[in-house]
């Protein structure tokens, strides 16, 4: 039997049928969407968790598309899907309504004259699809207003307004109320506030909002989807009819990722079954309302690469097609607090903080308290428990899975290796190669209450760590574990002329901050016994500083011991 491919990076849900991709059935959104009857429907999920495969379902399941055999085509394109299977009540519904659907994802620009063209070139091309009702425009100022629009000759007045237009129009022609779909809401907002031109991009998004989906006599529903929730006030305004349904909400919990059922029922499809324990442990965590979901995106092509190679160790999808800006600023911007909590959450820990689902991207780092809430409403924290104290909720967070805990490490190592780049190390440096512990003590402590150390009490964590503060050392060679004598040395540091001393590093961990004395000596006695330099004279050396060094969480303790080779 010939398998059906995986849909990695396909989001039409046409194309996805007709070319017998593998479906994980989500068609039941649609039920939920005409048994709750929300007027204007927000939903935030983390980015790549098939939002505009379900966007694109809807306006297949919905549009009349003017083609005589247009509820045929649907009927095809859903035949066997779990909402065929729920009555008349919801199959009567199949191409009945003209849509209006809108990617605003085009708009990631880097400035506000590049994002606005694109945005409007969205909105024209929505105008061409449907240009088969412009000969029944009944005034010639209509025809002309959509002519413009169509062809991108519009004013900033016409295309603030231009869905509602675009909504009345085909309200006229059809003589039916109109779905507006609208992916991506906040990709302009995000990119425009790394961009700089926020500002300009809110104030735009906000009068399209308001025109199209405020008191608007011509509009069925609304859907809308995103990665997070915009402040009412912002963008909203005015909006009574909005429902938000973000991850808290118990409602739609299970149509965004893929639930533990459908991962299994996939797994035995492709004959995968023994990879399941680690997909949970890499892709799974989510908790949205009360389904527990593995990301979708990342699961899909580890399930492919498995197809090709069964033995294919899983990989971080999800880190490259998500922004860190976010998690990249949070390092950057920590506290000691802030540090400590990271350093518990890659640990395996917990954090509990306050929620508000409220967040304007100019305010996220207002406070610790909103960084924290970003980090969990857009999938790189997972909910644990959920409590209520006085008027404020809480809850109890934590790293969601193998995936996401990467990225914050790399996240974590590339800043730490930029700002270890751009600090003047000559004195540290200096104080090695003479041989001064005490002062090289004092500049590698200053470094370590820099760093988020999450293995602390791991001998291999302070390696790495010392490993990328040496590598700016100019003119020196750094090796790592360099079989020497009897064994092999941590960390060798020597510079090609044989006239500067090469220097010997050996480290301990110590369970205690009083042990710290002892660790050093016995760093040296081991260089010593084991003859970590011995080979050191064969290069033409004829002096070494062997260095025994303890570390206990974020404290060091440096001896030096200088040996003449001769």
């Amino acid at each position: 039997m010939t398998l059906k491919p995986l849909p990695v990076g396909v989001d039409d849900y046409k194309d996805l049928i007709t070319n017998n991709y593998y479906y994980v059935d989500k068609t039941l959104f649609i039920k939920d969407l005409l048994d709750l009857r929300g007027k204007v429907n927000l939903f935030t999920r983390p980015r790549r968790f098939g939002k505009t495969l379900g966007i694109s379902m809807v306006r297949y399941f919905f549009e009349n598309t003017g083609n005589a055999d247009s509820n045929a085509e649907s009927r095809a394109l859903f035949a066997g899907m779990k909402i065929m299977g729920q009555g008349e009540r919801y199959t009567q519904e199949m191409s009945q309504y003209p849509v209006i659907s809108l990617s605003l994802k085009s708009s990631k620009q880097p400035d506000w004259e590049l994002a606005y063209g694109c945005l409007i070139e969205e909105i024209s091309r929505e105008y061409l699809r449907h240009s088969y009702i412009f000969d029944s425009l009944k005034t010639q100022e209509q025809r002309r207003r959509y002519d413009d629009i169509m062809n991108q000759r519009g004013g900033r007045r016409d295309y603030i307004t231009s869905v509602r237009f675009l909504a009345d129009c085909l309200y006229q022609y059809w003589n039916h109320k109109v779905i507006i779909l609208i992916d991506e809401y906040d990709v302009p907002l995000e990119n425009s506030y790394f961009a700089g031109f926020y500002k300009e991009m809110i104030d735009f998004i906000r009068s399209i909002f308001e025109s199209a989906l405020k008191t608007n006599p011509s509009l069925e529903f609304a859907v809308i989807t995103g990665c997070l929730r915009i402040t009412k006030e912002s963008i909203f305004t005015g909006l009574n009819n909005l429902e938000m349904i973000s991850i808290l909400n118990r409602s739609y919990g299970e149509y965004f990722g893929f639930l533990q059922t459908e991962i299994d029922e996939m797994l035995c499809y492709y004959g995968l079954e023994g990879q399941r324990k680690l997909i949970k442990e890499w892709y799974n965590g989510y908790l949205f309302g009360n389904s527990q979901v593995h990301n979708p995106w990342s699961v899909m092509n580890y399930v492919k690469a498995l197809t090709v190679a069964p033995d294919e160790l899983p990989a971080p999808y999800w880190a490259n097609t998500s922004s860190n800006s976010i998690i990249k600023s949070l390092v950057e911007k920590a506290d000691i607090s802030v540090k400590n909590e990271l350093e518990d959450l890659l640990a395996g820990g917990t954090i509990e903080k306050p929620v508000h689902e409220d967040i304007t991207y100019d305010s996220v780092y207002d406070s610790e308290d909103n960084l924290w809430n970003f980090l969990f409403f857009t999938g790189y924290l997972k909910q644990i428990t959920r409590r209520m104290e006085n008027v404020t909720q809480y809850i109890t967070m934590m790293i969601p899975n193998h995936e996401v805990e990467y990225i914050y490490r790399n996240t974590i190592t590339s800043w730490f290796r930029e700002e270890i780049k751009e600090r003047d190390l000559t004195t540290m440096y200096k104080a090695m190669q003479a041989g001064d512990a005490a002062v090289f003590q004092q500049e590698l402590s200053k470094l370590l209450l820099l760093c988020i150390s999450y293995m602390d009490t791991k001998e291999a964590f302070y390696h790495g760590f010392l490993i990328g503060v040496l590598g700016n050392m100019r003119d020196y060679l750094v090796k790592s574990n360099r079989e020497g004598g009897n064994g092999r040395s941590d960390i060798v540091v020597r510079s090609l002329d044989v006239s500067c001393p090469p220097m010997v590093l050996e480290l301990k961990v110590s369970e205690t901050h009083r042990g710290m004395e002892e660790a050093c000596d016995r760093a040296l006695a081991q260089t010593r016994e084991k003859g970590y330099d011995s080979w050191l004279p064969e290069e033409g050396y004829t002096e070494v500083w062997n260095y025994g060094i303890s570390f206990y969480r974020k404290q060091c303790r440096i001896k030096a011991e200088h040996r003449n080779l001769l």
